[in-house]
């Protein structure tokens, strides 16, 4: 038995064990109960960073604790292994992404080890090899098959520099692209779409089945989703058998309409664009077609429009209108046109005054005397309308209904709910990506891959320059093939799968990871999912969530799967922040190691510098290298501060010295532990407690119980470190060395302390002479005698000063505690001779006697 606390060889050698043992193996038969517990997967970017270290820490607890509550439980890890960083690196490094991935995998995994997570690496998955992309082809085929899979021109966020197409969240508040730093371009484009438009109305009303969900994360997809109700109109354009469409929640305005606008993109464009303004209008396309969608509808930018020249008619006063062109229109949102209400809308009033068009007031407030006030601003809330023909002196909420049906019935419109969710681009023009499975024929058409042709594998043989096309493109040996349908020659499908495809369904994977005939059995995935507990990033709040709802639901209504949403619970763990220190005069980061912390200054200029917490990243040169804190204190040294420091769900501060602090809690509780072994105590049982004894079973009992609680709903991991520490300290401070109790004491500490630190806890208890695994154990029960107090401490006042303390039967009733008080030495001293006018006795707490003065 070693007496000194050497973590280093003590996790090594439990992790080696567990290894043997076959300890973190997924159980596949039992009558237990199952606990699915799931880390969103990483990047294999080859270096393991704090926040990883804090996300996989907090779900290993979880999946340990639950096994020790008696669960069979899924504990899972692999690779989110497609995208452009490898690809990027195969540029640099001249190195094939495959093999610059397979390493980082190596590495990384090798890192997760060393943390002592309860993984079954059996079930590994990674993205970009066959066996799994075999699947995600197998997937989209599915979609292809149910029609949520097609291909459409569209305008496109474009990289000039990583020559591929960009999501909205890829590029920066000012059109650049997040990764490359180039300006992105607009681009029309063939892409391949998923309709999760379709799943709309479900995927936000199912937000309501997720009450283990954060409230922010849930209220962030409703928005992103954007459910709008109201109205389909359409403004004839004058001389013309065309129509403007567009869609309005606010129907009870339309006599307000002074002019309509189209997306600079919209078909009707060049049709209403007349001879005089087609110069004007063709150089205004141009110069928008350069912007990225943010820079357009950026709130705080002016919104840029021209008029086209034409005119269109609102059908509901027959009053002619302008129509215009601005970049704030997308052709994408909704109709690609929206009619301008500059009376009741922000910003069409500005937008109008700039423009100097008409502004027509048609809502007053509630007994307001004048119908046509002069505005300076838009009146946007509900009111009387007037100036609507018909429709004058009604309430604008009522209006909104009535518009509508009249629309309806004179054929102008008609009512429509919309969503500010657009369809799923999924497709990139990259290499490192998932192919998909479609072959272009010139007789047939796009042909799906048949299944017993998967996987479309990526050649290997390809040459990286960073510049043109996708090499895949330029690989005719792999894009020339039969066509499956008629033989015919024909071309392979060159874009890959957006990567967010990939990391949409891999947790169903996991629940039959080696399946070579299957993507998952039905059994198996109806088994183990839903996921019990997700734990990820807030970042992934929108995308990544919403992704794997909608592959969720299609996969259900496809008979793969019997569940509608797939993670029960999710826990958003905060950031890991650590000290930074940055020059504000010239806005750059000192690293940390080049400051003195007592006296802040840039070395180069002598500056003084702003010290604050930041999250930990490389550009702010304030990470901590979790392999440094490993080797300096170990894993369950790192997996207890990264406990205790925060809440879960908050950002954590990084602090050396904290980190410090439960290191020496750590061998406190291995000098406990040992120096109980070592002393060999005869343990004896008594029939009856004595007080140290029943205070010391309070103790653990109160323990058991809080960390219990600590441990359910939200997963107050710091509160529950906190409880070990008391029950050790009592441990230590009892006398009771042996008594059965104190035995008692020693293993429940273990225990409890198992899931934070499981190879300290694994080395102790084996100590203690047992020979099977601590994490094989039972989580302890609480014992509600335990907790019942016997005595409790009565504070004795004098005129409402406290004169001293006694202990008394914690059953004493309010007559007993006067007596007792009267009795004790510190009654009797100081009432001696006095008068007492009057008793205050509150139970439990203290009796006070009132005193002629």
């Amino acid at each position: 038995m070693e007496s000194q606390y050497n973590a280093a060889a003590i996790e090594q050698k439990w992790q080696q064990q567990w290894v043997k043992q076959g300890l973190d193996k997924t159980p596949e038969n039992s009558d237990k109960p199952k606990f699915y517990a799931l880390s969103m997967f990483p990047y294999p970017s080859g270096n393991l960073h704090m926040g990883h270290v804090r996300n996989y820490v907090i779900t290993d607890v979880i999946a340990r604790l639950k096994r020790l509550q008696g669960y069979r439980v899924l504990h899972p890890m692999g690779w989110d292994a497609f995208g452009l960083p490898a690809e990027n690196a195969a540029i640099d490094r001249n190195i094939p992404p495959a093999d610059w991935t397979k390493q980082n995998i190596a590495q990384m995994r090798q890192q997760l080890q060393t943390l002592g997570l309860s993984i079954d690496w059996d079930r590994e998955v990674a993205t970009c090899f066959p066996d799994y992309y075999k699947w995600t082809q197998w997937l989209f085929l599915q979609f292809y098959q149910a029609g949520l899979a097609y291909q459409k021109e569209a305008a496109v966020n474009w990289d000039p520099v990583d020559q591929t197409v960009l999501a909205n969240e890829q590029v920066d508040s000012e059109g650049y692209s997040w990764r490359s730093g180039a300006k992105v371009e607009r681009k029309l484009l063939r892409q391949w779409f998923f309709k999760i438009t379709d799943y709309a109305e479900q995927l936000l009303t199912d937000l309501d089945k997720l009450s283990g969900w954060p409230d922010r994360v849930k209220l962030m997809q409703e928005n992103w989703i954007g459910k709008s109700v109201g109205a389909y109109l359409e403004f004839p354009v004058k001389d013309s058998d065309e129509k403007i469409a567009v869609f309005t929640t606010r129907p009870d305005t339309v006599y307000g309409v002074t002019y309509v606008v189209l997306a600079p993109e919209h078909p009707l464009t060049p049709k209403v664009t007349t001879e005089g303004q087609k110069a004007a209008v063709e150089g205004f396309i141009e110069e928008v077609s350069n912007e990225s969608e943010i820079e357009r509808t950026a709130e705080d930018k002016p919104k840029r429009g021209i008029l086209t020249g034409g005119t269109a008619i609102n059908p509901f006063n027959g009053e002619e209108i302008p129509i215009l062109i601005a970049d704030y229109v997308l052709y994408e949102y909704g109709t690609g046109a929206v009619m301008g209400v500059p009376a009741h809308d922000t910003r069409d009033f500005k937008f109008a005054t700039e423009k100097q068009l008409p502004i027509k007031v048609v809502i007053v407030p509630e007994n307001s005397e004048d119908n046509n006030p002069t505005l300076t601003e838009a009146y946007t809330e509900p009111g009387i309308m007037v100036n609507s023909s018909d429709f004058d002196g009604m309430q604008s909420t009522e209006g909104k209904t009535a518009i509508i049906d009249y629309a309806e019935k004179q054929g102008y419109g008609k009512a429509r709910i919309q969503y500010r969710l657009r369809d799923w681009l999924i497709s990139r023009q990259r290499y490192w990506g998932c192919p998909i499975p479609v072959v272009h024929c010139p007789n047939c058409g796009t042909v799906p891959v048949p299944d017993a042709d998967l996987p479309v594998k990526l050649p290997e043989n390809v040459e990286f320059t960073g510049r043109g096309a996708s090499p895949l493109a330029k690989m005719e040996d792999w894009i020339n093939v039969p066509c499956p349908n008629c033989s015919e020659p024909a071309k392979r499908e060159t874009d890959t799968m957006d990567t967010f495809i990939d990391s949409s369904w891999y947790y169903l994977r996991y629940t039959d990871a080696i399946n070579d005939q299957e993507a998952f059995k039905l059994e198996k995935a109806n088994d183990w999912m839903n996921v019990d507990q997700y734990v990820g990033g807030i970042e992934h709040a929108i995308l990544h969530l919403l992704y794997s709802r909608f592959f969720t639901k299609v996969l259900r209504d496809r008979g793969l799967v019997n569940v509608d949403e797939p993670f029960n619970r999710l826990l958003t763990q905060g950031m890991v922040q650590a000290m930074a220190y940055k020059n504000p005069k010239t806005g750059k980061y000192i690293p940390v190691d080049k400051v003195n912390p007592e006296s802040p200054k840039d070395p180069d200029t002598g500056d003084d510098l702003d010290v604050f917490y930041e999250k930990m990243s490389k550009s702010k040169y304030n990470g901590v290298d979790p392999k440094k804190v490993l080797g300096k204190y170990g894993a369950d040294t790192a997996r207890m501060f990264i406990l205790f420091k925060a809440p879960p769900e908050k950002d954590l501060e990084w602090d050396d010295a904290d980190v410090e602090g439960q290191f020496r809690f750590l061998n406190r509780v291995w000098r406990l532990v040992n120096g109980y072994v070592e002393k060999k105590p005869e343990v004896i049982s008594n029939k009856e407690f004595s007080k140290e004894e029943k205070g010391l079973r309070r103790a653990i009992h109160t323990a058991i119980k809080e960390i219990s609680e600590d441990l359910e709903g939200d997963y107050q991991f710091n509160t529950a470190v906190s409880e070990l520490m008391k029950l050790s300290n009592a441990l230590n401070d009892a006398k009771c060395i042996d008594s059965a109790v104190y035995r008692e004491g020693i293993e429940t500490l273990l225990i409890l302390l198992a899931p934070f630190a499981p190879h300290i806890a694994e080395e102790l208890w084996h100590n203690l002479g047992h020979d099977h695994s601590i994490h094989l154990e039972t989580w302890p029960q609480v014992d509600p005698t335990a907790l019942v107090v016997d005595e409790i401490t009565l504070v004795i006042q004098i005129m409402g000063k406290t004169r001293g303390t006694i202990q008394v039967p914690a059953n004493s009733s309010k007559e007993e505690l006067e007596k007792l008080a009267r009795e004790s030495d510190i009654g009797q001293r100081n009432l001696d001779g006095k008068e007492v006018k009057k008793v205050i006795v509150v139970p439990g707490k203290l009796v006070n006697f009132v005193v002629p003065k």
